[in-house]
């Protein structure tokens, strides 16, 4: 069985067998094809992937090598029929099919889509559980060790965006479960990472709030309004100042 990792350093396993490949092109065009399975990806983008704006004349047979080399990589044997080979030409350009828990990314955003879907239905217990395992098939950033021109960036920049979608999923689902104390410290890296999140800062204050801790969730108001004004030169969310409004007059928190 084919296994694909792109979230972290990028790997490629047949059987168990590493085929990892080593040329950094081929490899940005494996990474390639499997950001966008089981989709044609035009051989134009390839092109614009691997060259920009200022193609090589021999632009088209190269991509081409790198195809057969793919295929060589996947099928070592060639006894594979055409039909049944991962990589397909399909006009106007390839194809790479993928089936189900092959390729790690696709089982992450089935597992955050899922998790989103029970905590909205109110099963966050569920929800909970399933986006952990979404967050626990990270190991670094996307294909970490690829070297990705214009296209590649688009689809690895899609997929970074679902991966902040699952952490905020994931910490409204333990908030919703109480976890309040053990998120404290999480929220705090968190924002240190991202200073401007405002939705972080109101969890961490409500997380501070609810584990009996109000003194500091309201030096954390204070804090994050000292970032934004002094940064930002605005003021906090209407949302943010409501949740300190609610700290405040502790009776009526309600966030």
């Amino acid at each position: 069985m084919m296994r694909y990792r792109v979230l972290g350093p990028f790997s490629v396993t047949v059987d168990d067998e590493p085929r990892t490949p080593q040329a950094a092109k081929v490899r940005q065009v494996l990474a390639l094809l499997l950001l966008c399975s089981d989709r044609v990806v035009r051989r134009d983008s390839i092109i614009e992937e691997l060259w920009g704006d200022a193609p090589p004349p021999s632009a088209v047979t190269t991509t081409q090598t790198y195809i057969y080399q793919i295929r060589r990589l996947l099928h070592p044997s060639e006894g594979a029929p055409h039909e049944d080979r991962a990589v397909r030409t399909v006009h106007p350009g390839y194809g790479l099919s993928v089936d189900p828990g092959q390729l790690d990314s696709t089982e992450f955003e089935q597992c955050v889509d899922r998790g989103r879907a029970l905590l909205d239905d109110g099963r966050a217990k569920e929800a909970a559980s399933l986006l952990a395992r979404a967050r626990s098939m990270w190991t670094g950033p996307v294909l970490a060790d690829v070297c990705q021109g214009p296209v590649l960036r688009r689809y690895a920049a899609r997929l970074e965006e679902k991966h902040i979608l699952a952490r905020e999923l994931s910490l409204a689902a333990d908030m919703r479960l109480g976890r309040h104390r053990e998120l404290v410290a999480e929220l705090k890296s968190l924002i240190m990472a991202n200073p401007y999140h405002e939705w972080l800062h109101a969890q961490l204050m409500i997380a501070l709030q609810r584990s009996g801790r109000r003194a500091e969730a309201l030096e954390a108001f204070r804090h994050a309004r000292r970032l934004l004004s002094d940064q930002l030169g605005i003021e906090p969310s209407e949302h943010l100042q409501q949740i300190h409004q609610d700290i405040l007059e502790e009776d009526s928190f309600t966030p």
